[in-house]
């Protein structure tokens, strides 16, 4: 992928598309698809949708409950246990995605955290950064054979134009001398879109395409660490939680960007791209705002994604394409 290619195609869809008028006239049937978070806000709307095309969904989620009262129900949905912050429970969740199918056309990673008080998990990594990337890097890779095997396999990852709030901090990845929660969000989402960057590079050569994308500002269970005031003081909510925020899509409508990339004809022989509003994303101007939107340059820096994922292989031990897999 190069910079040229990240400029908008022009299709028929846009900001307010929603979810099912993404896959009107798309026969999913034979197609299986895991969606992380896919019980719940943007994920569950991508999971409902794909279902009604025909496809097989299979939800790894942390909560059973919620995900079974939530997806249980539906024709051709599958729910399995898994925990992005424990690299063993995605070990164990891809090995049951194994069991239950030989290979995979679709991978959305739509599950998150947003603004969460400083927590550690595993050996001490910030929680951001290991629940949004490191959790997400071991599932990707864990299950490429599954996508290698398949027949145009595309593989999503949700970012957002949060990822414009920081680039890769290499000297201080996990805030051991500071934590501020958003510059850890936006740390672990340009992580998100450096990942499909190097993926694509990666897995093109096996038939396997990944993209990246902001699915626009939604009010989800995602800003459950923020309280109603913060919310309010954004400008995002009044007083009563009535969603006010200019621009603000409903969930169906944010998850139209992650099905059109998982399923846009226009994007074959495409990769490596960042999406917003059913369309390619233009690179963001240096200097300008985050709410112009666009991609950051330093999200598509081809030598820091290939830094990031040696870096991801080496904390995670594993890696589909050679080193530090086990």
């Amino acid at each position: 992928m190069t910079h040229s290619e990240q400029t908008p195609i022009g299709v028929e869809f846009g900001a307010s598309s929603t979810a099912d008028e993404v896959l009107d006239g798309i026969d999913m049937g034979g197609t299986t698809a895991v969606v992380t978070g896919g019980y719940s806000g943007l994920g569950l709307e991508t999971t409902r949708s794909l279902a009604r095309a025909g496809a097989r969904v299979i939800v790894p989620a942390r909560r059973m409950d919620a995900a079974l009262s939530a997806v249980g129900a539906l024709s051709g949905v599958t729910v399995i246990p898994m925990d992005l912050a424990d690299l063993d429970s995605v070990r164990s969740a891809a090995e049951r995605v194994a069991a239950e199918t030989e290979r995979l056309e679709l991978l959305i990673t739509a599950a998150g955290v947003m603004a969460s008080p400083e927590r550690r998990v595993g050996p001490g990594w910030e929680s951001q950064f290991a629940i949004n990337h490191l959790g997400h890097f071991a599932l990707i890779n864990r299950l490429f054979p599954l996508l290698a095997d398949a027949d145009d396999p595309r593989v999503v990852t949700y970012s957002s134009v949060g990822h414009h709030l920081s680039d890769i901090r290499w000297d201080d990845m996990y805030f051991g001398t500071g934590y501020d929660k958003w510059l850890a969000y936006g740390q672990a989402k340009t992580a998100n879109v450096l990942t499909a960057v190097h993926l694509d590079a990666l897995g093109r050569t096996s038939g396997v395409r990944a993209f990246s994308l902001h699915p626009g500002s939604i009010i989800t269970g995602l800003q459950r660490d923020m309280t109603r005031a913060e919310q309010v003081e954004r400008g995002w909510i009044d007083e009563n939680g009535t969603v006010i925020g200019a621009g603000f899509k409903s969930a169906a409508q944010g998850a139209a960007t992650g099905l059109w990339a998982a399923t846009s004809p226009a994007l074959e022989g495409r990769g490596g791209l960042y999406c917003e509003d059913c369309d390619v994303a233009p690179v963001a101007a240096p200097g300008s705002p985050i709410e112009d939107g666009g991609v950051r340059e330093y999200a598509l820096d081809a030598h820091a994604a290939e830094r990031l994922w040696r870096e991801s292989a080496r904390l995670t031990g594993v890696d589909a394409f050679g080193t530090g897999a086990r």
